[in-house]
C-alpha cells in the first residue's frame, strides 16, 4: 500500500516540472523560435525517457513485491512444517486436529491427528486445563517447554533438552560439605595404650578411606575423632541410595572392649557459599549428636532436613564431667536471674513433673524465686494423684502456677527452664519462650528438627532413661543448704520408674546411681506404687484394646481402638507396653481416637526396631524404644494404612527421615 501511494505523488512532481518547462519554452518560442524548436525536441526526448524509466521502475517494483510475497509465504510454510518446534491444534474434546511433521515424529503411526492429547503423556489434558500459560513436559526422553494458547486451542512445544541437561549437570556438580564424627572415640580410647589406639585409628581410617575412594569423596582428617568430606550432589544421591551403609560398616569394627564404634555425619548442601555450607554441615552434625549419634543428618539451604540411620540405642556415657559442668552453668544462670519459670510439656507425665520439681529445688537452693507452670485440668490419673499429694505440701504447692499467671511474672531477666521436651509447640505455655532471652532446655529425647530458638543452655542426653535422672545428677552438684524433701525425691524417682518401666527399659548404671541417691534422700517406693495404681474401669478398657491387636510381619503387634471411642494418651501407651510383653512381639503400635479429635499412635519396641524414626515419618518423635504421634484430619483406618507403609519401608531399608 505504501508503494502505491508514493507513485502518484512522484508523477505529479514530474508533471509540474514539465508544465513549468513548457511555459518557459513558450516564452523562448515567442522571442527566438529556432532556439525554441531545439529546446522542444530536447524536452520531448527528456519527457519520453522519464516516462519510460518511471514505468520500468514501477514494473520492477511490482515484480519484486510479488516475488518477495511468494518467498515469504514459502518460508512460512516451510517453517511451519520443517522447524524443530512442535505445533499442535486440538479441539474441545482435547483431541489433536493437526500437528506439524516434527510432532508426528513422536508417534509410531504416520500422524497424531485424531488422537487424544493424553496419548502423548498421561493426564496431558488435565495439565492444560490448569490456569497456566506455560508448562514443562518430558516426552520420549526430550524436555519440552510448552506455550499454551487456550483461545486458539494451540500448543507450541520448544525443545529444551540441552538446557535441562545443563541444569541437571549443574545440580549434580554442586559442592556438598560433610563433617564426620566418631561418636564414642574418647570413651573407647581413654583406657587404651598407644598401640591399641593406633590400631583402632588405622581401622577406622582404612574403612573411611576405602569408602571415600569408592564414591569419589575428598576426605581429610582434622582431628582424632573428626573428618572433613567434600563431595558433589551426584555423589550424595548415590550415598542416599545406598542408605549410608558406611554407618553399618564402621559399627562392625568392635573395639577391644567390644563397644561398637559409631559415626555421626552432618551434611550441608544447596546454592549457598562454602562458609554457609560448612555452617549447615556443623548444624546437621549437632542435630545428629543431639539425637543420640550413629546417624546422618542432611540439611539444605531451604531448611529441609533428612535423616538416615539412628537405628541403635545411644551408648551411655561413662563420665560425670558434663553433668558437673552443666550443673555449675545452670547455677550461674539461676543466680543471675530475677526469677525462674519452669515448665514441662502439655499433658505432663511423672517424668515431666518430677524433673520440674527437681529444678525448683535447684532454684530454691540458690535463693531465687521459682515457679512451675502446670494446668491442673490437663493431667491424667497417675499424675493427678501426685498433684493431690503436692497440694498437701504447702511449701511446694505454692510454687505451682497456671499458664496464664506465668506471663505476669516475667521480667527482662527471667529465666525459662524447659524440661522433658525441646519442642516449642509442646510446652505448657509457648508464649513464654518469646518473651525472654534466657532459656534452658533439659531433655532426654532425641533431638527433632523443631527446637527452642536460641537457648542459653542445652542439656540433652538421649542415653539417659529420663529427664528426672538428668536433673537428679544436676542436684548432686548444687549447694546443700536446702535438703531435698521426701515428696520431691519421690516425684523424681517416680519419673525414673515410669519411664524405665520399673528399670526394665533404657536403664544404665547411672540410672541406678540416680535412683540410689533419691532413695537416700527419702524417696518412698510405696508411694510411687500408689501413684501408679490404676482404676478397674481403665484396666478393662485397656484389656479390650489389647484384645483387638493383630500381628504384622510376625513380630509386630498393631491394635486399633473402636471408631467413635476416645482413649487417653496414657491408656494407649500402657496398652502398647503390655503388648510388648507378649511372646515373640518385638514392637507394638496402638492407634486410637483422642479427645481433641486427632488420631493418636503410641509405639514401643525392645530395641530391634527403632520406633522413633517410624513415628518421625508421621510428624511425631520420641526414643528408639518409646515414641508417639498425633495426626490431624484423618481416620483410624487411614492412619493404620500409613503406618503399615512406613513400617514396610523401614523393614526394607528405607530412609529414616
Amino acid at each position: 500500500m505504501e508503494d502505491k501511494q508514493k507513485k502518484p505523488s512522484l508523477g505529479n512532481h514530474l508533471w509540474i516540472t514539465y508544465a513549468v518547462s513548457v511555459i518557459l519554452l513558450g516564452f523562448v518560442w515567442y522571442f527566438q523560435w529556432t532556439i525554441g524548436l531545439v529546446l522542444t525536441v530536447v524536452l520531448a526526448a527528456v519527457l519520453y525517457y522519464s516516462i519510460y524509466n518511471e514505468r520500468k521502475r514501477q514494473h520492477d517494483t511490482e515484480n519484486y513485491i510479488a516475488t518477495l510475497s511468494h518467498r515469504v509465504k514459502r518460508v512460512g510454510e516451510e517453517a511451519l512444517l520443517e522447524m524443530p518446534i512442535g505445533i499442535i491444534l486440538y479441539n474441545e474434546d482435547y483431541k489433536i486436529e493437526w500437528a506439524n511433521p516434527y510432532m508426528n515424529g513422536f508417534t509410531e503411526d504416520d500422524t497424531l491427528v485424531g488422537k487424544s492429547l493424553n496419548s502423548l503423556v498421561d493426564d496431558f489434558s488435565s495439565m492444560i486445563k490448569e490456569n497456566k500459560d506455560e508448562m514443562w513436559l518430558k516426552l520420549e526422553g526430550y524436555h519440552f517447554q510448552i506455550t499454551i494458547k487456550k483461545d486458539d486451542r494451540l500448543l507450541y512445544l520448544s525443545d529444551r533438552t540441552a538446557q535441562s541437561e545443563i541444569q541437571t549437570r549443574y545440580n549434580y556438580e554442586k559442592t556438598v560439605i560433610a563433617i564426620i564424627f566418631i561418636d564414642n572415640y574418647e570413651e573407647i580410647t581413654q583406657n587404651m595404650d598407644d598401640t591399641l589406639k593406633s590400631q583402632l585409628n588405622s581401622k577406622v581410617t582404612s574403612v573411611l578411606n576405602q569408602w571415600s575412594n569408592d564414591y569419589g569423596i575428598y576426605l581429610k582428617r582434622s582431628s582424632q575423632d573428626r573428618f572433613l568430606g567434600v563431595l558433589t550432589k551426584e555423589t550424595l544421591d548415590q550415598l542416599e541410595k545406598a542408605k549410608f551403609d558406611i554407618l553399618d560398616e564402621v559399627r562392625e569394627l568392635n573395639a577391644e572392649q567390644n563397644i561398637p564404634i559409631t559415626l555421626s555425619i552432618g551434611i550441608g548442601l544447596g546454592d549457598s557459599l562454602l562458609p554457609e555450607l560448612g555452617e549447615m554441615a556443623q548444624s546437621s552434625l549437632d542435630l545428629a549428636l543431639g539425637r543420640g549419634g550413629d546417624q546422618v543428618v542432611i540439611k539444605d539451604d531451604l531448611g529441609k532436613v533428612r535423616f538416615y540411620g539412628g537405628r541403635t540405642n545411644p551408648m551411655e556415657k561413662r563420665t560425670r564431667v558434663r553433668a558437673r559442668v552443666i550443673s555449675h552453668a545452670l547455677k550461674d544462670l539461676v543466680q543471675g536471674s530475677d526469677n525462674v519459670i519452669i515448665m514441662g510439656h502439655k499433658s505432663p507425665d511423672m517424668d515431666s513433673i518430677g524433673a520440674a520439681i527437681g529444678i525448683l529445688n535447684i532454684v530454691k537452693a540458690n535463693n531465687v524465686e521459682g515457679y512451675i507452670v502446670l494446668d491442673p485440668d490437663d493431667v491424667d490419673t497417675g499424675v493427678h494423684r501426685l498433684v493431690e499429694e503436692l497440694k498437701e505440701e504447702e511449701t511446694i504447692w505454692q510454687h505451682f502456677i497456671d499458664p496464664e499467671e506465668s506471663e505476669a511474672l516475667l521480667t527482662s531477666r527471667s529465666l525459662i527452664v524447659v524440661v522433658d521436651t525441646h519442642k516449642p509447640s509442646m510446652v505448657a505455655n509457648e508464649r513464654l519462650l518469646n518473651k525472654t532471652e534466657y532459656k534452658v532446655v533439659i531433655d532426654h529425647h532425641r533431638r527433632a528438627e523443631e527446637f527452642v530458638d536460641n537457648p542459653t543452655l542445652v542439656y540433652m542426653e538421649p542415653y539417659a532413661s529420663s529427664t528426672a535422672e538428668l536433673v537428679t545428677e544436676l542436684l548432686e552438684y548444687q549447694p546443700h543448704n536446702l535438703k531435698l524433701k521426701m515428696l520431691e525425691a519421690t516425684a523424681l524417682l517416680a519419673g525414673i520408674i515410669v519411664d524405665t518401666k520399673s528399670f526394665t527399659l533404657r536403664t544404665g548404671s547411672r540410672t541406678f546411681d540416680a535412683a540410689s541417691y533419691l532413695r537416700s534422700k527419702g524417696a518412698d517406693t510405696v508411694l510411687v506404687q500408689r501413684f501408679m495404681q490404676e482404676d478397674l474401669d481403665i484396666y478393662v478398657k485397656r484389656s479390650k484394646l489389647i484384645e483387638r491387636a493383630e500381628k504384622y510381619h510376625g513380630t509386630i503387634a498393631i491394635s486399633k481402638g473402636e471408631s467413635g471411642e476416645e482413649y487417653g494418651g496414657v491408656l494407649i501407651a500402657q496398652a502398647a507396653d503390655t503388648l510388648l510383653t507378649m511372646t515373640s512381639i518385638n514392637a507394638s503400635f496402638v492407634i486410637s481416637e483422642r479427645r481433641d479429635g486427632r488420631i493418636g499412635i503410641s509405639a514401643r519396641s525392645l530395641g530391634d526396631i527403632n520406633v522413633q524414626v517410624i513415628m518421625e515419618k508421621m510428624n511425631g518423635g520420641g526414643h528408639l524404644t518409646n515414641a508417639a504421634t498425633q495426626i490431624e484430619d484423618t481416620t483410624i483406618e487411614d492412619a493404620e494404612a500409613l503406618l503399615k507403609d512406613i513400617i514396610e519401608e523401614y523393614l526394607t531399608g528405607g530412609e529414616t527421615e
